[in-house]
C-alpha cells in the first residue's frame, strides 16, 4: 500500500485536514490483513516539510497538545502509532522539522541522493512534538540526535546512511524505484513471521 502527502505547494506541509487523512489511511491498512506493507511517501518532489505554521498563524487553535504521547493521533497525525507490519519511509527533497518525525515512524527509510534531514523548526524555537526526541536517540545514538536536535542543521542523505538514518540511497528523479527497491519485504517474508519480529524489537525498545 502507498500513502502519499498531496501538498506539494506546500512542501507537504501538514496541516489538520491532512493529520487526519493520514490517520485514516494508516489505520485501514493496519486493519486491512491482506495488505503486507506501507509506502509513505511525499509527492511533487518533497517528503514533507513539518506542521503547517502558516496554518497554525492563521489559527493557533488548530492544534492540539496532548501531554501524555501515549494518547490520540498526534499533531502530524499518525507518528504516534504502532503497527503489526512494516512501514517504509520512500524519502525525496524535505524530511524536517515534522517530516522528520513522520519518516522515524517507519521501520526503513529508502532516500533519494538529493534529500535533506534536519530538526529545522529548532531554529523558529519550536521543538519536536511527536515522537522525535525519543525515536531520534534509539535509532541513531544520544550524541548524534542532541548534534540535530540543537543544531538544527541540514543532514545530506550520505550522511543520514552514515548515520544509519537512511537504510538505503537512491537516485535522484527515480521516485518509483523508492517504492519497489524493498518490495521483498511484501512477498519473500511471511507476515506472521514480520509481525512477531516487529513485536521482539518493540519489547526491546
Amino acid at each position: 500500500m502507498t500513502i502519499g502527502i498531496n501538498r506539494p505547494e506546500a512542501r507537504n506541509a501538514v496541516n489538520q485536514e491532512v493529520a487526519q487523512l493520514l490517520c485514516r489511511a494508516f489505520q485501514s491498512f493496519e486493519e486491512d490483513s491482506s495488505l503486507t506493507v506501507a509506502v509513505l511517501h511525499g509527492l511533487g518532489g518533497n517528503f514533507c516539510a513539518g506542521y503547517d505554521l502558516k496554518e497554525l498563524a492563521r489559527n493557533p487553535t488548530s492544534i492540539k497538545l496532548e501531554q501524555d504521547v501515549r494518547k490520540g493521533p498526534g499533531p502530524m497525525g499518525p507518528s504516534r502509532m504502532r503497527f503489526s507490519k512494516p512501514v517504509i519511509a520512500a524519502v525525496s527533497g524535505y524530511a524536517v522539522a515534522g517530516g522528520l518525525e513522520l519518516s522515524l515512524l517507519a521501520d526503513l527509510r529508502v532516500v533519494e541522493e538529493s534529500a535533506v534531514f534536519g530538526v529545522f523548526c529548532r531554529r523558529f524555537g519550536v521543538p519536536l512534538i511527536d515522537g522525535g526526541t525519543v525515536r531520534l536517540p534509539k535509532l541513531i545514538g544520544l550524541s548524534r540526535a542532541l548534534d540535530l536536535i540543537l543544531t538544527g542543521r541540514p543532514v545530506s542523505a550520505q550522511e543520514a546512511y552514515h548515520f544509519g538514518l537512511a537504510n538505503r540511497i537512491v537516485p535522484s528523479s527515480q521516485g518509483a524505484q523508492l517504492f519497489t527497491s524493498l518490495a521483498f519485504l511484501q512477498f519473500g517474508v511471511e507476515s506472521g513471521r514480520i509481525r512477531s519480529f516487529l513485536s521482539v524489537m518493540e519489547l526491546c525498545m
